[in-house]
């Protein structure tokens, strides 16, 4: 008999806790909105590497389903000779896109974006990457459970240098690309890998694969803003639950930083068709 008041409260507690089931939109503190600069400026192999675009955003309150966009800013990017690459905005807004850009492996650019008065600055050196080899396996019995399709891509690492890098795999049934992070700390002078797997992955599917090379610099921040973020499904683009710093300063007022990172990578890419 115990036991079944027992089990007749328990039911009665689990009806009245559904029963009252609401949604509660949490008052949030809106901070004032910050300067986010997207300004990944890549060389793909075998091209002139001369058209360039850099996007202009704000940060925005919590519930918001729009980025806004940044008009009206001035761009440019300049080398280490002083020649000056102008971003003017195209026809999109917040949009700003240069058409003679000269990519120069290991020579140093800096970025300088003035809005609303105030002038924002980074520097950063653009960094070359191996050849993707022609070589790429595929695992059917690969992941965690011995049930995915796994697909590995292989590149020659440089000996005489510290390398860093960056990997992205874009299934065609993904609107973003899964990225990861290396180094070649345990690879020095070695033949090293790219792999991925996905439970959705099923012939027929194409994959981009890239393979940029990157500076120490952004290795430390992309690993954190994946950490954060998380790198398995996800893109780290998206808001992180906590402020990520990039490369990008204010030199008059170093409390109204930009968001997001400077960077220059020569980057490999091709694609893999599933089998």
């Amino acid at each position: 008999m115990k036991k079944i008041i027992q089990n007749t409260f328990l039911l009665i507690f689990v009806f009245s806790v559904l029963s009252c089931e609401k949604v509660v939109d949490a008052d949030l503190d809106t901070a004032a909105p910050r300067l986010v600069v997207d300004a990944s400026i890549q060389w793909i192999k075998n091209t002139s590497g001369n058209e360039q675009k850099i996007k202009l955003t704000t940060t925005t309150a919590y519930y918001n389903t729009t980025v806004p966009a940044v008009s009206g800013a001035t761009v440019f990017i300049t080398n280490s000779s002083n020649v000056v690459f102008n971003f003017p905005e195209s026809g999109t807004a917040g949009e700003y896109v240069c058409n003679d850009f000269q990519p120069v492996i290991g020579e140093t650019y800096t970025l300088k974006v003035i809005h609303n008065g105030q002038t924002f600055i980074a520097t950063e050196v653009m960094t070359g990457v191996p050849d993707i080899e022609d070589t790429i396996e595929q695992n059917n019995e690969g992941g965690f459970t011995g049930d995915e399709i796994e697909i590995k891509f292989f590149y020659q690492d440089n000996g005489l240098e510290d390398n860093f890098y960056m990997i992205s795999f874009k299934p065609d049934y993904k609107p973003f690309p899964d990225y990861d992070v290396l180094e070649d700390r345990f690879f020095q002078g070695n033949q090293m890998f790219g792999l991925y797997s996905d439970e959705d992955l099923a012939p027929g599917n194409l994959i981009n694969i890239k393979l940029y090379g990157i500076s120490r610099q952004y290795y430390n921040y992309m690993s954190v803003l994946l950490a954060l973020g998380g790198s398995n499904g996800g893109s780290p683009f998206q808001s992180p639950p906590a402020t990520v710093r990039g490369n990008i300063i204010n030199p008059t007022n170093e409390n109204n930083y930009a968001l997001g990172y400077f960077n220059l990578s020569e980057v490999d890419t091709t694609d893999y068709s599933v089998q």
